[in-house]
């Protein structure tokens, strides 16, 4: 927990949970309605790591979801794809199989004994490491939130500098589950750990438990990525994730995000929303029709 003391102490952890909740009501208020426009929309689709996590998911239902994203230029000309697709590590290989690479959509999967993490850690480097060579260009895992609460934070530093070391040239997308966690300091820590360990964008939720993403998490989270891009120079991306489905809740993201972190990081190589629903509706305002396409 020492060297976890030294690091948060080089940034701003003295947060209030009233002060986070007004900034973000503010700025909402100032910054939605001109968001709100259909050239965001299409950001917000290109943004989307469109995700099935369901235990009922077959190899036939997530091949014909690759198919979907394979066709999807013949079917929307001119609008963007998603930036991704998240699937389970057993589903990589048909995700691999089917997806079009020249499409530039990468396959993202949750491994690490995702969405506990209540497992041994070599387990967890093994499931990823395997997860990789299977596939997969990104990988999400999520926090040992027990052992977090514990006050064991070297320990979910060093589980994480493994699961980076595991991932080799795949991207890391650490889940901090922020929901679950008790107040702004806690998410700030828990990003600040993430963020040091390795991780190459840090994620709200796994979708699994409730609440999922909120704003004040998202402001809190941008804000560790942008006090350690000043310190460092290094770009972080952020994911909002679990519950982020309406068009409007997606453009209350975007506003906090580009508040924040300003509009370097309103593209695809650093913000993403994790989602199901989310792209439909986003098809839905841009075509001015109800669409289900995905």
């Amino acid at each position: 927990m020492e060297k976890m003391k030294e690091l948060y102490a080089q940034y701003n952890c003295n947060l209030s949970d009233a002060e986070v909740k007004a900034a973000v009501e503010k700025i909402v208020a100032e910054n939605y309605d001109a968001n709100n426009n259909v050239e965001v929309w299409k950001k917000c689709l290109n943004s989307i790591d469109l995700t099935s996590l369901n235990g009922t998911d077959t190899e036939d239902k997530i091949g014909r979801m690759m198919q979907k994203v394979n066709d999807f230029p013949q079917n929307f000309p001119g609008l963007p794809n998603v930036a991704a697709v998240c699937v389970y590590p057993a589903l990589v290989p048909v995700s691999r199989a089917v997806l079009d690479k020249e499409n530039g959509v990468n396959i993202a999967a949750v491994a690490a004994c995702f969405p506990a993490s209540q497992s041994f850690i070599e387990v967890k480097v093994a499931e990823t490491a395997m997860t990789v060579k299977a596939g997969a260009d990104e990988i999400d895992v999520v926090i040992s939130i027990g052992k977090f609460f514990s006050g064991l934070h070297s320990e979910v530093y060093d589980e994480l500098r493994e699961l980076k070391a595991a991932c080799g040239k795949a991207h890391l997308k650490v889940i901090l589950e922020s929901g679950a966690l008790r107040s702004a300091v806690e998410v700030k820590q828990a990003s600040l750990l993430a963020i040091a360990a390795g991780a190459d964008f840090i994620k709200t939720s796994t979708g699994k438990t409730e609440p999922a993403a909120t704003l004040e998490a998202a402001y809190v989270m941008c804000g560790a990525i942008k006090e350690y891009y000043e310190k460092t120079g290094i770009k972080i991306g952020f994911k909002p994730a679990g519950g982020v489905s309406t068009t409007e809740e997606a453009v209350k993201f975007y506003s906090v995000v580009k508040a924040v972190l300003g509009d370097e990081w309103l593209n695809n190589k650093l913000f993403r929303f994790g989602a199901s629903r989310l792209a439909n509706n986003l098809l839905s305002s841009i075509e001015g029709k109800e669409v289900k396409y995905f």
